[in-house]
């Protein structure tokens, strides 16, 4: 997998969450996923859940101690989120670009056509959460998506997507190869709470 990774041909995977005040409106929730599409994400994988508390806790352990922290663990559990792996050619970055910059006030001025410039409500209900690196990129899918080998993905799904050519499975939520036969088991996913 190393050389996979290393590959500057490889499409990068980075976790985009879309935070409880988005997912309770559905216009805005619908507004960031054409969003992911519009600016070329390939959608991986994608799951809606209710996460625990404990799960916040473990997720946010970073921050613990901060004035923030409670604050953001009672946001997180309090309704659905909506998690994706995204890929794309350098997609931990363009995803925190989309996004836009934590503080809402300061994404309104500087980046006010970004998702949080333009749905965030405070720096803690701000919309969505990225990965900030390779690392916590794989930390964090792993979290969300603990059935999903990263190692098993680069061998068999990335030639395939990165080649092209790609197609988007409304029904699954996701992308997936556009070959001649059966769209494989990856495209018939469903998307559940």
């Amino acid at each position: 997998m190393t050389s996979i990774l290393r590959s500057p041909q490889a499409l990068q995977l980075t976790l985009a969450l879309i935070k409880p005040d988005a997912v309770a409106h559905p216009l805005i929730l619908e507004a960031v996923h054409q969003q992911i599409l519009s600016n070329r994400f390939l959608i991986v994988r994608m799951r809606e859940l209710l996460w625990r508390k404990e799960d916040c806790q473990k997720f946010y352990q970073e921050h613990e101690g901060r004035f923030f922290y409670q604050r953001l663990v009672e946001f997180m559990a309090s309704g659905p989120i909506r998690a994706y792996i995204l890929a794309r050619k350098d997609a931990i970055q363009l995803w925190r670009t989309l996004m836009g910059p934590t503080r809402v006030f300061q994404a309104r001025h500087v980046a006010p056509d970004s998702i949080r410039g333009s749905f965030g409500l405070t720096d803690t209900r701000n919309t969505t959460h990225g990965s900030d690196s390779v690392v916590s990129a794989s930390r964090e899918i792993a979290a969300f998506f603990p059935d999903f080998s990263e190692q098993r993905w680069y061998e068999e799904e990335e030639p395939q997507l990165r080649c092209g050519p790609v197609r988007y499975s409304p029904e699954g939520g996701i992308h997936c190869a556009a070959g001649a036969g059966d769209p494989g088991p990856a495209c018939r996913r469903p998307v559940g709470l």
